[in-house]
């Protein structure tokens, strides 16, 4: 029995710890970093900056000398005849070393590093970018779960004044001051209601999947966000400044590397330098023959070779005719050097147009949340007074629910102006490039 008691204990204490595990208290902020360390964009982001990096160092090697060094072995046969001697290469071998340092490529080299550092700068943009994305689609997500729970409370709320209602029209009807009539659609109103509050609580758990995929959480994790208390301040000094932008940014960059591309493209139509230098070792080269001595006969020798060669050597490759390939080349980058600009012309406007909507967007926000605030408290007391009528029979049971009812759509409406309120407010950010 002592046994299965603890049995039962440690069984009952391993599901609250998994309770405990599956549910987690989250602030916006918890919300962002969790957004931020969680989401494949943003790594791979992260992983297009370090390759970036390392194509610009590459880049940069070009500016230095190659060494590359050689090896070979060859067994040739039958041996070579040369004007009487066998030239025997069975075994020989070689090994050298290559130094080449290119002196003039026409810019390209210079070209390239810059166009590698340009990279660089796209890929930091992208970067920013992205994690202004996933900061945005965070926050839309934490808060649109928080308007969802706050229309579920509100519905709570609704439903415990109806049940208070319904019991208060029972007894009058037991009492015989009351009609079925009255009972019938105080029921209706309440299964209404009841049909409302599921719907909420059905949206309510779907947000939380939507959160949970946001923050990298299992689909399990029971989510409890803490900032339920929305606090509302009016919109400071906006202005429409796009210079941060990461978009405007990467356009900036494309234009700067068309301009790059047109000096490579030249490059092709410019003298390249380069010079060389090496040294080659042989060795295993025999030669076999026949030398006459002083009486006249034919001895025969072997003389081995083996020794090293040194070379030092200028290059120059001069185009001269390419039938205007590279003529056309210049044309083509240039083409794509203006296409870039004009991009940037069009898409610094279309970005002018979004930065004032989401401007627009808060001081809307703003104002709706002020309309709401004071449709709430007007609803509020019309609440209090219909409540206080009927319950002293001075109005009727369908202006209690026209009551209700209008308190339930202003409570709605503050709710969604609020939260909607705040994803306005981190827009307004992202389409400044201020989302950090």
């Amino acid at each position: 029995m002592k046994r299965l008691l603890t049995i039962c204990c440690l069984a009952a204490w391993c599901g609250l710890a998994t309770a405990a595990d599956d549910a987690v208290s989250m602030s916006q902020t918890d919300c962002r970093r969790l957004a931020l360390e969680n989401n494949e964009q943003m790594q791979q982001a992260d992983n297009k900056v370090k390759r970036a990096k390392l194509e610009k160092e590459i880049a940069f090697t070009s500016y230095l000398p190659k060494i590359d060094g050689t090896a070979s072995a060859v067994y040739m046969m039958p041996d070579l005849d040369m004007m009487g001697m066998e030239l025997q290469m069975r075994g020989m071998y070689m090994a050298g070393i290559t130094l080449t340092q290119p002196l003039y490529t026409g810019g390209k080299i210079r070209t390239g590093n810059r166009l590698a550092r340009i990279g660089v700068e796209c890929a930091e943009q992208e970067s920013r970018k992205t994690r202004m994305q996933v900061l945005a689609d965070a926050d839309n997500a934490y808060w649109t779960y928080i308007s969802v729970l706050s229309k579920v409370k509100m519905l709570e709320t609704y439903s415990a004044q109806m049940d208070t209602l319904l019991r208060q029209v029972e007894v009058a009807v037991k009492a015989g001051m009351g009609t079925d009539n009255d009972l019938l659609r105080i029921t209706t109103k309440r299964s209404e209601i009841t049909y409302q509050l599921q719907k909420a609580r059905n949206g309510a758990d779907l947000c939380r999947l939507a959160l949970c995929n946001v923050t990298g959480l299992p689909f399990e994790t029971t989510i409890t966000p803490t900032d339920t208390a929305i606090t509302i301040s009016e919109p400071y000094m906006m202005d429409g400044d796009i210079s941060m932008r990461p978009d405007l940014a990467l356009l900036q960059k494309q234009v700067e590397a068309g301009e790059q591309q047109v000096k490579m493209a030249r490059a092709d139509m410019l003298p390249q330098i380069a010079i060389s230098a090496g040294y080659t070792y042989y060795g295993n080269v025999k030669v076999n023959g026949m030398n006459m001595d002083a009486t006249g006969n034919y001895i025969p020798f072997t003389q081995k070779f083996q020794d090293g060669l040194g070379l030092i050597m200028a290059s120059v490759s001069i185009p001269i005719l390419h039938w205007g390939e590279n003529t056309k080349k210049v044309k083509k980058a240039k083409i794509d050097l203006h296409n870039a600009r004009l991009d940037l012309q069009r898409n610094t406007r279309l970005l002018n147009i979004e930065v004032r909507q989401a401007m627009q967007n808060v001081a809307d926000g703003y104002n709706l949340i002020i309309t709401a605030e004071t449709g709430r408290r007007q609803a509020e007391e019309n609440l209090r007074m219909m409540s206080a009528r009927y319950s002293t029979s001075m109005c009727t049971l369908t202006d209690l629910l026209d009551a209700q009812s209008q308190w339930q759509q202003a409570q709605s409406n503050l709710i969604e102006a609020k939260t909607q309120y705040k994803i306005y407010q981190t827009e307004y950010l992202r389409t400044t490039g201020r989302l950090e």
